[in-house]
């Protein structure tokens, strides 16, 4: 149990990243629709790249969405709307006119217009309830078919234009009156027929809109079949019309039968033996192009948590609609991931994710050929993010990418433009303004992760931060030797296209351990005394080296980065204080060099590797007395070498021929600092 508990707890760190590619795999696979592939690959104006296809089973020919949608909307249109009738209230509003004109009229008219205009006051009452009087304005079409009922019998079947409102009264009863010239008692007889008119149909809501779903069920969603065995297409045949259409519905087939109960759990296998295998290769890359990423399982973790993020989003875009599928910023991916690491490693990410993505999203292969492009754009084109800048232009190119590849392939498709969906490209916009979140996610991150990016490396570099102004105040020369140091390191790093701005943040922060006792250190000793002369040479050498270690101490007691903090633990790798080293040695014959030497690790970066070479050149080019351009080629020739034979520079990425440019550009840097002028050979 013991044996089994030393393994597990010796490899952690390799179950951790076991357990995290399951986790990974499996809720990728969970996210994907639940629907089967078809097999066959084409495109509507293409050649059929296949063999001949024969009819693998019987099916019917689906009509297309636009087709369903004409029928749909003839069927609405020709549909019947139902109205409910209140056979009391004509013969209660013929009752009460009869009533009220003989009172409102009796001694006002003569007897002669009386009688007339009680008739056209019944007539136009026949007329208003011929088929009936409506309450309320319906947004119904004048002349759709409409059926009234008399208690659930159908008594009528005629147009909406046919029923009457009480808008309608007054200007019906002017226009009757007219005709009998009796027109100078409209005023009075409207009056009358406002008191006594009331509606008697009412709009059946409820059966109408059953009648429309009965008819819509009706609807054929196919038109003709094809038989087991019948040719479909032929190799070379153009794909279009009829052709395309069978294409599509044995496509749409294919997925329903093959995505059945039976078949549910292979193809989930199959799914997640893909997903597997593009994630292993992903792993595969950090173990053998970025070990110290691969080491990192946070690092691994914050890689493998964006992947899932991108998949997440997408599958929720396809969900809703298809049509927003281009507005998911799939850029950010390797925009993030280069902020954090390097562009091999974005860019490698951002296939294996798009290579994922195209199981969910319709179209797959434009669709993985756009991302894949705009991964590549991306990559070429963002530098220093923390420019704002350089975002702004960044994304304005991304956009373009997408709208050009877009616009390519939809003429390939089409053939022409007339039919070119613009609003696709307020979609690609979008898209570009979304990117733009990048900067507040790379902040989030940082925070969750506890990762660096160039950004937070800018905020650090700041001399005026709360540290580097202790620094100047406590240690003056050691902060001035930072700064030139800083200078040196990012010109080397330049040189070699390494990360200028960490090893420059890396180069302010590395000495911040001297603060603690500044006096033991030359560059702070302004008085002319030495510290160290009443101490011995092991007490000397103890505070020199505990340098290192209270540095350590004090950066992450301010929250420095572990990135910067590296720059701490390596500078001097497992150097030895020489000086005090030799001085012991001469009183005492049986001295231990590592007594003398720093704790390490060595460096393990190219940037901790510049770091090194220029503190310890920077620090020892003050003892250089009258110097000359050969003086200091052979100054910094020797410090070099001498770390690389001590090998101290093994354990760092870096090459002989980026060691000889580093040499180069320092023999420049001192040259210009002494003010020195080249030598011309006489």
């Amino acid at each position: 149990m013991k044996d089994l508990i030393n393994a597990f707890y010796k490899n952690h760190a390799l179950i951790y990243k076991v357990l995290l590619f399951i986790a990974t795999t499996f809720l990728i696979v969970y996210l994907f629709p639940k629907g089967g592939r078809f097999k066959y690959d084409f495109e509507k104006g293409k050649p059929w790249q296949s063999e001949n296809l024969y009819a693998p089973f019987n099916f019917a020919i689906q009509k297309t969405s636009n087709e369903i949608a004409k029928e749909k909307e003839e069927i609405e249109a020709n549909s019947i709307s139902y109205f409910n009738l209140d056979s009391k209230v004509f013969p209660l509003v013929k009752s009460e006119y009869n009533a009220n004109f003989n009172k409102m009229f009796s001694d006002s008219i003569y007897r002669k217009d009386f009688d007339a205009l009680k008739r056209k006051g019944l007539n136009i009452i026949k007329d208003l309830y011929a088929y009936g009087m409506l309450e309320e304005n319906l947004s119904i079409s004048k002349n759709k078919s409409i059926t009234i009922l008399d208690d659930r019998v159908e008594k009528h079947k005629t147009q909406f234009s046919r029923l009457h409102k009480l808008e309608d009264v007054k200007p019906k009863i002017e226009k009757e009156l007219s005709k009998s010239n009796l027109q100078r008692h409209s005023s009075m007889l409207t009056s009358l027929f406002f008191d006594i008119i009331r509606p008697n149909l009412q709009y059946d809501g409820s059966l109408t809109e059953r009648s429309l779903s009965e008819s819509l069920k009706d609807i054929s969603y196919a038109r003709g079949s094809i038989e087991k065995e019948t040719l479909i297409v032929s190799k070379g045949e153009i794909v279009e019309g009829n052709t395309f259409l069978i294409l599509k519905s044995l496509e749409s087939e294919f997925k329903s039968q093959v995505w059945s109960e039976s078949n549910y759990n292979w193809i989930v296998f199959a799914y997640t033996l893909l997903v597997a295998l593009a994630l292993l290769m992903l792993l595969l890359f950090l173990r053998k192009y970025r070990i110290e990423v691969f080491n990192n399982n946070t690092k691994v973790t914050f890689i493998f948590f964006n992947v899932i993020l991108m998949v997440l989003l997408t599958t929720l875009i396809v969900n809703y609609n298809s049509i927003y599928i281009y507005i998911v910023p799939i850029a950010i991916l390797p925009l993030v991931l280069k902020a954090f690491f390097d562009a091999r490693l974005g860019l490698f990410t951002h296939v294996i994710t798009v290579l994922l993505l195209g199981f969910i999203v319709p179209n797959s292969y434009e669709y993985m050929f756009l991302q894949i492009i705009t991964g590549i754009v991306t990559i070429l084109t963002v530098s220093e993010l923390y420019k704002r800048a350089n975002l702004f232009i960044s994304v304005g190119q991304i956009t373009l990418v997408y709208i050009v590849a877009y616009f390519a392939f939809f003429v390939i498709h089409e053939g022409s433009i007339e039919t070119l969906k613009w609003e696709t490209f307020g979609l690609f916009v979008l898209c570009g303004l979304a990117t733009l979140f990048v900067q507040p996610l790379i902040y989030m991150y940082e925070k969750l992760f506890g990762l660096v990016s160039d950004v937070s490396l800018l905020e650090l570099s700041d001399t005026n931060s709360k540290l580097l102004k202790q620094l100047a105040n406590d240690a003056p020369g050691t902060f001035h030797h930072s700064l030139n140091v800083a200078n040196l390191a990012e010109a080397a790093a330049n040189e070699i296209r390494a990360n200028a701005m960490l090893v420059r943040v890396g180069a302010l922060y590395h000495d911040i351990g001297k603060m603690k006792d500044p006096t033991y250190f030359t560059e702070n000793q302004s008085s002319g005394i030495n510290s160290h002369d009443e101490l011995s040479p092991r007490e000397s050498a103890r505070i020199i080296v505990d340098h290192v270690i209270n540095g350590i101490e004090i950066a992450k007691k301010n929250n420095l980065p572990d990135r910067v903090i590296d720059f701490i633990r390596t500078h001097h790798g497992t150097s030895s204080v020489y000086y005090f080293y030799m001085k012991e040695k001469s009183m005492n014959e049986n001295v231990d060099i590592n007594d003398f030497s720093y704790p390490g690790p060595k460096p393990f970066s190219k940037e901790t590797a510049i770091l090194m070479m220029c503190d310890s050149v920077e620090a020892a080019s003050k003892s250089l007395k009258e110097p000359t351009s050969s003086k200091i080629d052979a100054f910094v020739e020797n410090i070099l070498n001498k770390q690389m034979d001590d090998g101290q520079f093994l354990n760092a990425d870096i090459t002989f021929k980026e060691i000889q440019s580093i040499k180069k550009v320092l023999k420049h840097k001192l040259a210009n600092i002494y003010h020195l002028r080249i030598e011309y050979p006489e």
